[in-house]
């Protein structure tokens, strides 16, 4: 039975060719390789499930998969708990990550297009990546997505519009410190319209908790929490430059306990990387600036 054309051994052994593939294609659609091996991880327990005698096409039936999967995913961005494997099918073996293949990953996508791909809804990167860098069909991408073909068409064409258009970062610190102040400032004072008006319209907010994104989304946050630090007299925010941008550092008793690293673009807050856990923050490159 260990040699029948499609059982469990079998099957690992074509999941394992296509790896690579899946990987690239969800780390691309995820912007995180731990997130990454999760979703290939899924597409490997729903091939394991599946009937596939008749799928002609195993590549493209995976990366169909691990595009739906990205794209639940990508609509919750919570954290998600580990499943117990322990009663269903062995595991493919080396599911371990490669650090040396993670880095040549991150290199051949970019930090600055993973940036850009965070502005773009869930339907839209879906559309752009699964379609200009893995050439998929737009009638493949349509099922996925929900969608007709055109409009799955018309998803990827405003993706590419965002990509292609994306505006470097502003590296000035004087003018990246008078955006900072005002955002302080306005979620001090509790300014909901001034938070707003700083926020690019497309802002990002990125923490080890999930992705939030949208001027009046990123505001109202940032609003409820500057309106609760408040209220806690030992939590005292200062201005700082956080690897080599600036920032803003939450600070207890002198350790920093949140930072926060803006990224500016034509005078607005672009993207916001939040680091909420202590011991990561105090090993951040962190340096106070006056107030």
């Amino acid at each position: 039975m260990t040699d029948a054309p499609h059982s469990t051994e079998f099957l690992a052994e074509r999941f394992e060719s296509h790896r690579s593939h899946l990987r690239a294609v969800a780390y691309r659609m995820l912007g995180s390789r731990a997130e990454a091996e999760d979703a290939v991880q899924e597409a490997w327990l729903r091939l394991s499930r599946s009937d596939t005698s008749r799928v002609d096409n195993l590549r493209g039936w995976l990366t169909t998969v691990v595009g739906r999967v990205c794209l639940d995913m990508l609509r919750t961005r919570k954290s998600r708990a580990e499943q117990p494997l322990d009663s269903g099918p062995p595991v493919p073996a080396d599911t371990a990550p490669d650090p040396e293949q993670d880095a040549l990953l991150a290199d051949s996508v970019g930090v600055a297009l993973l940036v850009v791909l965070e502005t773009l809804s869930p339907a839209e990167r879906l559309a752009f990546v699964l379609h200009d860098l893995f050439a998929v069909p737009f009638d493949e991408v349509a099922t996925i997505v929900g969608r007709t073909p055109t409009a799955a068409r018309q998803l990827a064409s405003r993706a590419r519009r965002r990509v292609q258009g994306a505006e470097a970062p502003d590296t000035d610190l004087v003018r990246q410190r008078r955006v900072v102040d005002a955002f302080l400032a306005a979620a001090r004072d509790g300014d909901f319209d001034a938070l707003v008006e700083v926020l690019d319209p497309d802002v990002v907010a990125r923490s080890e908790v999930g992705v939030n994104s949208g001027a009046v989304a990123v505001a109202s946050s940032a609003s409820r929490y500057s309106q609760a630090a408040l209220a806690q007299p030992a939590l005292i925010t200062r201005p700082a430059l956080i690897g080599g941008n600036v920032g803003i550092v939450v600070l207890v008793d002198g350790r920093p306990v949140r930072a926060l690293s803006f990224t500016v673009a034509h005078d607005r807050i672009t993207a916001i990387d939040i680091t909420t856990d202590p011991a990561r923050a105090a090993d951040l490159d962190i340096t106070l600036l006056d107030v």
